[in-house]
């Protein structure tokens, strides 16, 4: 026995090196023959006793058991988003925001670039030097726990060559070879091909199998450490530090010690761009030292201390064949142009975005024109301009139906607004958008239940509102086209799971007009249940803050409308949660109090000074009001400023009270702070 277990763990150690050599070295010391005949062994060794499993075992790379879904997991620090630059104009720009920051004329920031992998963002917490768990990014602040698909990438280390405790921030990515292998398999068997390596690598992670995950052969870059137990300085040594621990590290990234050695390094990442095997939207630029870019903090959603350059979008000359019309959830008529099919960006496109019909006369497109189209943002396909001159007379002008297509309704504009609106509440094509949002990740996260699927089931009169999911059967389900057993299993599951959504989910999901994701969190943070919302006033509505006065008469105008509420009301009666994980702190030092930010604070960024309030149990507003307690004015402050001063006159006895940045971190108890612990990107 004790043979056996010494057998095992010399195996395991074997073959994580000779991964490590392989995928991330690129130099493999063994045949494939001899590296399979010992993962054999390996594997017929832990089938044999069990009791020996382990969570860095190589045979992890291959899958094991089918999940039931993804729990959610709450990042120990954000994972913020970058500033886009699209110039060199702009990388100078952000070079002088730098050095205008640190106020030090003197200094020269060195700056770190790193190619900008076109894959996801994904976490990875190792203990001991222990893969424990991996995460998508998620909204930034919550992410997925994907670990058992992560473990499948043989780039991704499942334990470090020193036993510590960190955690890895980096990209997962398809590489192109992988992703023209995964397409031919699914050509040959008759499936939808993958428009292109991001959209493969965002399907194939969030595979319930991680078995179908490894034979897609996904890839992993390390670019940031978030907790380590060693201080690292800087950035470049924080990808030094990777790399000595066993990560995949592109090796592309390079110090400048100037903006011009930056400009210089990202004409370099676009000249070696087509011949890399793997795809690339730009490069990240960073200033090295970890000190300076704890001086120079954050905004709300970014690092000031790193931008993103975005590579010029691929244009390619196409003609327009015609112009169809969608309808949208919130009855928005959007046209879109089919076009004689182009390669553009890695993928052939037949069909542009026109936006609507102002876009179609600003830009002069016509029936039968040669235009000029191109991906925004590398994703979505839009019409830059026609090409006039290259008329012949035969092009026709493109006029505005005043019908909706899908129910022949009149079509609405509301005054200053763009788009044209179907009214109706019964169009069939605004109940598929409405369901078809319902089911989708950022909403209920009804796994399986694409697009294709709920059009399907509307058709077959299956569902005709959101509430309609939850009454589904396996025996309605086997009735639609294609649909198995197993299939119907698995969409049954996540339809019963998709009842654990919070409130704020349901409320993004229920398409209430003017709500976003954001407004969602912050309704069910306040109001906590669904049935303390449907109560509220416009005027408490507005009183909450960035609910403004347009999206609180839409919430009110929803709730009110009988239909809506019988559809809530069988929501709850099959199940859906109907109340949020999201609290409000009560008891703090600032509960009760309204808080206003403006202008620029020195100490401290607008994020952080929002969480010292609402840590507290304050709120924060966009705007001032007599309700307003403080405004926290800081440099350059500007019309909020002038608005308060303007309710002290004219109200001597408000509550409101003008007050620095000093004077609130000494409410805070905060005098001296330089703004909260934030980990380096």
């Amino acid at each position: 026995m004790q043979i056996e277990r010494e057998r095992l763990e010399t195996l395991r150690k074997q073959i994580r090196e000779y991964d490590y050599q392989y995928h991330v070295l690129d130099r493999p010391t063994i045949s494939d023959q001899e590296y399979d005949r010992l993962f054999r062994e390996l594997v017929d060794l832990e089938h044999a006793h069990p009791e020996w499993a382990s969570p860095d075992s190589p045979t992890l790379r291959v899958g094991g058991m089918l999940l039931e879904g993804f729990q959610k997991v709450a990042h120990r620090s954000p994972m913020l988003s970058l500033g886009n630059v699209f110039s060199e104009e702009e990388i100078r720009q952000f070079d002088t925001r730098v050095k205008s920051a640190i106020d030090e004329a003197q200094l020269a920031p060195e700056y770190v670039c790193e190619l900008k992998i076109d894959g996801l963002a994904t976490a990875l917490t190792y203990e001991r030097g222990v893969m424990v768990q991996g995460a998508t990014r998620g909204d930034g602040v919550v992410g997925e726990d994907i670990t058992a698909n992560l473990r499948t990438i043989r780039s991704i280390p499942l334990r470090l060559l020193e036993d510590i405790s960190i955690e890895v921030r980096g990209e997962s990515y398809l590489p192109r070879a992988s992703f023209e292998a995964l397409n031919e398999r699914r050509r040959q068997s008759g499936d939808a091909l993958f428009a292109n390596p991001r959209n493969a690598a965002a399907g194939s992670l969030r595979q319930l199998d991680p078995g179908l995950v490894a034979q897609r052969r996904l890839a992993f870059f390390a670019y940031q450490v978030v907790t380590f137990e060693d201080g690292i300085q800087t950035q470049s040594q924080a990808l030094e530090t990777l790399s000595a621990l066993g990560f995949s590290v592109n090796p592309n990234w390079r110090k400048c010690k100037s903006i011009d050695e930056v400009v210089e390094y990202v004409a370099f990442a676009q000249s070696i761009r087509e011949n890399l095997p793997y795809d690339i939207d730009g490069v990240v630029i960073k200033v090295n030292d970890f000190a300076l870019q704890q001086r120079l903090g954050f905004t709300a959603k970014s690092p000031r201390f790193a931008v993103a350059y975005k590579f010029a979008a691929e244009q390619a000359q196409t003609r327009v064949l015609r112009i169809e019309l969608n309808v949208g959830r919130t009855g928005a008529v959007t046209p879109t142009a089919v076009i004689e099919p182009v390669f553009l960006a890695g993928t052939t496109v037949s069909r542009a975005t026109l936006h609507n019909e102002d876009v179609i006369r600003d830009k002069d497109v016509r029936i039968g024109d040669l235009v000029v189209v191109q991906k925004a943002g590398d994703i979505i396909p839009e019409i830059v301009r026609s090409i006039p001159e290259a008329r012949t007379g035969e092009e026709a002008p493109y006029k505005m139906p005043t019908q909706c297509p899908a129910c022949a309704t009149a079509l609405q504009r509301v005054d200053g607004e763009a788009a044209w609106r179907c009214p109706n509440p019964d169009c069939p094509a605004k109940r598929v958008e409405a369901l078809s949002h319902f089911v989708s990740r950022d909403a209920m996260n009804i796994d399986g239940m694409g697009e294709a699927m709920v059009e399907a089931l509307h058709d077959a009169g299956l569902i005709r509102d959101v509430a309609d999911f939850y009454a589904l059967t396996k025996d309605a389900l086997l009735g639609i086209e294609r649909m198995g057993e197993k299939s119907a299993k698995n969409v049954l599951s996540a339809i019963e799971n998709s009842k654990k959504q919070p409130l704020e989910r349901l409320l993004f999901g229920l398409g209430i007009r003017l709500v976003g994701e954001r407004a969602a969190e912050t309704l069910a943070a306040h109001f906590q249940t669904m049935e303390q919302l449907m109560v509220a006033t416009v005027d408490e509505l507005v009183g909450i803050p960035d609910i403004g006065p347009k999206m609180a008469d839409s919430i009110v105008q929803y709730f009110s409308e009988e239909r809506h509420r019988e559809v809530i009301a069988r929501l709850q009666e099959y199940g859906v949660r109907m109340d949020t994980d999201r609290k409000v702190a009560q008891g703090g030092a600032f509960t009760g109090l309204l808080f206003v930010l403006t202008g620029t604070l020195e100490s401290l960024s607008r994020q952080a000074a929002q969480s010292l309030i609402e840590e507290r149990g304050g709120k924060v507003s966009s705007s001032v009001s007599q309700k307003t307690n403080y405004v926290v004015a800081g440099e350059k402050a500007g019309s909020k400023l002038e608005k308060a001063y303007a309710i002290q006159k004219k109200f001597p006895n408000s509550s409101l009270r003008i007050i620095t940045e000093e004077e609130f971190l000494a409410l805070c108890g905060q005098i001296g702070l330089h703004g909260p612990e934030t980990d380096p990107l």
